[in-house]
């Protein structure tokens, strides 16, 4: 028996009573939390799926409890520290890599404070996935009975699975006909591995098409799994490659800033992308970055250092 579901729907209404059918409760008996109202667009234009979480009120089981404030903990840490949660719903990229972390979530922190604070945090990473959960107390972490470990490597089994569907679907539906997903699971990291031969198509200028389809891959393992994932979308392995591009050009920047006295403006480019060249160029002396404007048009400016 779960005591919390997040429901997904075109209206607030259809959310919640999709919530309650979940965990068979009546509006009564549940605590309701609105975390997206859903939007109506325009002829289906801009429209949003209204997302709620319905929490059942009196929990009987003990080991439930403690599982349940474990959610509550991850849910309240502090501002300062980017969660999984909120990055889900920050940008368009996902926390899977350094190019990923702070796409899938906004708005990016990007302040020299916030660059040196995430420079801090880098030896938390793990394989470019920042680590944001707090330790818990062995004596705190909740115990769950084999059933129910079983049942929930079930469930996220087939929520691996369904995404998998979701994505190779949407990239048929864009008229690419032979594609084929590999899926690579490494602890909390799900990689999706498109393989077409229009991969360009996949990818998109700058990665926009790829990026796009790693925020719908994130929010439907979100969904589906009960366990948290961090979802990675790639094609010919095109973010290694993309990271060392970006790598180059703050490189190639940095020596023109400092040969001509004179800021340099770089074109629009992702928030991950941004702060990359945030970190990169922390590290050379005379050299300071900070980005203007507003997203999705949010660029950098290197100048020298006053």
């Amino acid at each position: 028996m779960i005591d919390k579901y997040t429901a997904q729907a075109p209206t607030k209404e259809a959310a919640i009573e999709k919530g309650l059918k979940a965990l068979g409760l009546k509006k009564e008996a549940a605590e309701i939390e609105v975390t997206e109202p859903g939007k109506k667009g325009f002829l289906g234009i801009g429209q949003k799926d209204a997302v709620v979480v319905v929490k059942r009120k009196n929990t009987t089981n003990d080991a439930k409890s403690v599982l349940a404030s474990s959610f509550l903990k991850e849910e309240i840490l502090p501002k300062d520290k980017p969660t999984a949660e909120k990055e889900l719903f920050i940008a368009d990229e996902h926390p899977t890599d350094p190019m990923e972390e702070e796409a899938i979530v906004e708005p990016v922190a990007e302040s020299s404070e916030e660059v040196k604070e995430s420079q801090e945090t880098t030896a938390t990473e793990s394989n470019n996935v920042v680590e944001t959960e707090e330790p818990v107390a062995e004596e705190t972490k909740p115990t769950i009975s084999e059933e129910e470990r079983q049942k929930i490597e079930k469930t996220d089994a087939a929520a691996i699975q369904q995404v998998t569907d979701y994505l190779t679907d949407v990239t048929k539906k864009m008229g690419i006909e032979d594609v084929t997903i590999h899926v690579e699971k490494q602890g909390k990291k799900v990689q999706y591995n498109i393989e077409t031969e229009d991969a360009g198509l996949v990818i998109g200028r700058h990665g926009k098409v790829l990026n796009s389809l790693q925020t719908l891959a994130q929010i439907q393992l979100h969904q589906l799994a009960d366990s948290k994932f961090f979802a990675k979308v790639d094609a010919e392995a095109y973010r290694d490659r993309r990271q060392k591009t970006v790598e180059q050009l703050a490189k190639r920047t940095a020596d023109k800033v400092k040969q001509t006295n004179r800021p340099v403006t770089l074109e629009p480019m992702p928030a991950h992308e941004r702060k990359l060249i945030h970190r990169y160029l922390n590290h050379h002396q005379g050299i300071q970055t900070h980005s203007e404007g507003k997203e999705p048009h949010r660029y950098l400016v290197v100048e020298p250092e006053e």
